[in-house]
């Protein structure tokens, strides 16, 4: 062992540890995975781990950093189902994990005997143990919607007396879309060509192999049962259909648990923890019941006028304005807009039409306020579908933002037949080099001081849908902590087409894997929620029992919590190429729970004050800083879903049963049809109920 090093961990319980530690050789774990491993020492409690860890060039490699990722989030799964149960022998036991470092790592309790693959030949009477361990590790992965891809005897460890599961790094979620992973005969034939989707049923053709192994001493083929399959009886009565080309063939391991174990399903149901969500899902549920039952409060058609539409609300200095030919103006070689612009001296339509999309105007609605200009595309297409984001200061809007249109101009919008042009060549340019090159370069963005006192306009761009109508759409950073009772800020925020809340995590959550962040950063929990938040609900018109502007609640740096469910479920889900309302509603309901058990009602004031309100989970880095940088770059991770959620609630985008049941559903038969009481008078609205 070397010289003891000081090694700074967070446990599974959330708690930092800080201990000297010494650390062994250090080898590959598997070719081709990048992970390295070694024998570790921690001085405290004198207690032996193994560190699994990547390199400072693997960490930098995104698909690397998934792969610690996949792993971590699900060996502390395990645990905290498995913990206080006899199945948490089944999984490595996790000591602590570090993953916002230059050199992330995980800490594991020594493995708990050796690989499967260092045995030639199991002796029969450990067979039908191992059997059972093995389906009972498949089946508990299984109950979280997990399929284990890397299920190998290099993988399987075996002390003589119980199965070890490792290859956590290899596990997807039931459903995923298969891609290729591991080696013949143990990946089954479906995943080894990366067709489909991923099935547990995936497992079971690997664990097979991994017994035909055992009993024979050799690899099976890689595409069906083995020839020789009839000669080893046991294994042929339980697991000849587990041999099947094809996952629908073969059993569950439910099935084949209960084939070896009779009764052991039940056990296991009995054993593992209840669902301790099930209150907050209810919850949400009645919440929505409720707002379908409440009629929309808006009323006048959302469509904006044509182009060469009347007054636009100015982004900078809040005042009306309209389209003044006369006070245009193009950059000059400085880039500044002291160049005037007469469009009528330019005879050819193609011309004109570039060079008033290049051009500006100044605006003198408000004489005391800053010099400023309006692109003059945002003054042509009729009124702007504004976007303001909503929260303190600290919460990360501006990363959040930044990348929500980076991703919308990298094509994002594509999958949803949207398409998009920049307002102003010139100004997107500048926001592209000052905002999104040097953040996805790893830099943390400074903070931009707003000209108004509560609205800082950001960006804007042209959206075209899917029947050609072109709409600017203006995004707005609303520090609503800071609004004043000005006439300005009611105009604005009278003006406001959508909003999305931001939640800062460290603010709202009082989990205790966040409690370095909050010393770190200097702040505490706030049972009180956002400031910002109720200062901008109060201030928006109301008309009815609910607001009507739609809004989306985003659980921002969830990096911070990739591990913690529900987050981890949905940060791990790839970049959304259809809105399906019914996802949309299952994130919201687990983002919803998240929150209402944890941080309480206060931070979901949004959802519960605005009828069309959706609820995500979001990180604009997918890491965290260290010395104003992000050591392995910017990742950014489902921050396009909750504009595309405001999109679809205004018509933009379609989605099945429309932008109402986007946000609160479908109204159920049972729902739509209320009780009526037995009046006496006969007829339908008075017959007896049987």
């Amino acid at each position: 062992m070397s010289r003891p090093d000081k090694l700074e961990f967070t446990s599974p319980s959330g708690r930092r540890r800080v201990t000297p530690a010494r650390f062994g050789p250090e080898s590959r774990r598997e070719r081709p995975l990048p992970q390295l491993i070694r024998n570790c020492m921690l001085d405290d409690e004198g207690q032996q781990c193994v560190q699994v860890r990547l390199s400072a060039a693997d960490a930098a490699r995104p698909a690397a950093r998934a792969l610690l990722d996949t792993e971590a989030g699900t060996a502390l799964r395990l645990h905290r189902l498995l913990e206080d149960t006899e199945y948490g022998p089944l999984f490595p036991r996790v000591v602590g994990y570090e993953p916002d470092t230059a050199e992330p790592f995980l800490l594991y309790a020594a493995p708990r005997g050796l690989p499967a693959a260092r045995t030639q030949v199991m002796a029969a009477s450990d067979q039908q143990r191992f059997t059972r361990d093995l389906m009972l590790a498949l089946c508990l992965l299984d109950g979280q919607g997990l399929v284990p891809r890397g299920l190998s005897p290099a993988t399987v460890l075996w002390d003589g007396a119980r199965v070890q599961l490792w290859g956590l790094e290899a596990v997807t979620g039931t459903g995923q879309r298969r891609t290729p992973w591991g080696r013949p005969p143990y990946c089954p034939p479906e995943q080894r060509r990366g067709e489909g989707l991923a099935d547990p049923r995936d497992a079971v053709w690997s664990a097979a192999q991994v017994l035909y192994r055992l009993v024979t001493g050799r690899p099976g083929p890689a595409d069906g049962p083995p020839a020789d399959l009839a000669e080893h009886r046991v294994l042929d009565r339980t697991l000849r259909r587990a041999f099947a080309p094809r996952a629908a063939d073969r059993p569950t391991p439910a099935q084949l648990l209960d084939l070896v174990a009779p009764g052991a399903t039940g056990r296991i149901r009995l054993t593992v923890p209840p669902d301790e969500t099930r209150p907050h899902r209810e919850a949400f549920e009645e919440a929505l019941r409720l707002k379908r039952q409440s009629p929309p409060a808006r009323s006048g058609d959302d469509t904006p006028a044509g182009p060469g539409g009347g007054e636009v609300l100015c982004p900078y200095c809040l005042e009306n304005i309209r389209l003044d030919l006369s006070k245009l103006f193009v950059a000059d070689d400085t880039l500044q807009y002291r160049k005037k612009l007469d469009p009528a001296g330019i005879t050819s339509l193609v011309s004109r039409h570039d060079a008033m999309r290049a051009a500006v105007q100044k605006c003198t609605a408000n004489p005391s306020f800053p010099e400023h200009f309006i692109p003059v595309p945002y003054l042509t297409y009729g009124r702007p579908l504004t976007v303001a984001m909503v929260g303190q200061s600290s919460t990360g809007k501006s990363h959040l933002l930044t990348q929500m249109i980076a991703a919308v101009t990298d094509g994002g919008l594509e999958p949803f037949r949207l398409k998009w042009q920049s307002v102003n060549p010139e100004q997107h340019a500048r926001f592209v080099r000052e905002r999104v090159q040097p953040l996805r370069g790893g830099k943390v963005l400074d903070h931009t001081a707003a000209l108004s006192d509560f609205a800082r306009f950001v960006e804007a761009l042209l959206i075209t849908d899917a029947r050609g109508q072109v709409r600017p759409v203006g995004f707005f950073d609303l520090g609503g902590e800071d609004l004043v009772r000005t006439d300005a800020a009611l105009r604005f925020l009278l003006g406001v087409d959508a909003l999305i809340f931001v939640v800062d995590p460290a603010l709202a959550l009082p989990l205790p894997q966040l409690d370095h962040v909050r010393e770190r950063w200097g702040v505490e929990v706030n049972r009180d929620g956002d400031l910002a938040f109720g200062t901008v609900l109060d201030r928006l018109p109301k008309n009815g029992p609910y607001l009507d502007v739609p809004a989306a609640v985003v659980l921002g740096k969830a990096d911070l919590l990739r591990f913690q469910p529900p987050v981890d479920r949905w940060l791990a889900r790839p970049p959304a190429t259809s809105l399906d309302p019914a996802l949309v509603r299952e994130e919201s309901r687990d983002v919803y729970g998240l929150l209402r058990r944890y941080a309480g009602q206060a931070w979901l004031r949004p959802f519960d004050a605005i009828r069309r309100c959706t609820l995500h989970v979001a990180s604009a880095t997918g890491g965290q800083e260290a010395g104003g940088r992000y050591p392995a770059g910017t990742e950014p991770r489902r921050v396009l879903e909750p504009l595309l959620a405001l999109l679809a609630m205004h018509g933009l985008i379609d989605v099945p049963g429309g932008a109402e049941a986007l946000a609160v559903g479908e109204t159920p038969v049972i729902e739509a049809v209320p009780w009526e009481e037995t009046d006496g008078s006969g007829g339908s609205g008075g017959e007896e109920r049987q």
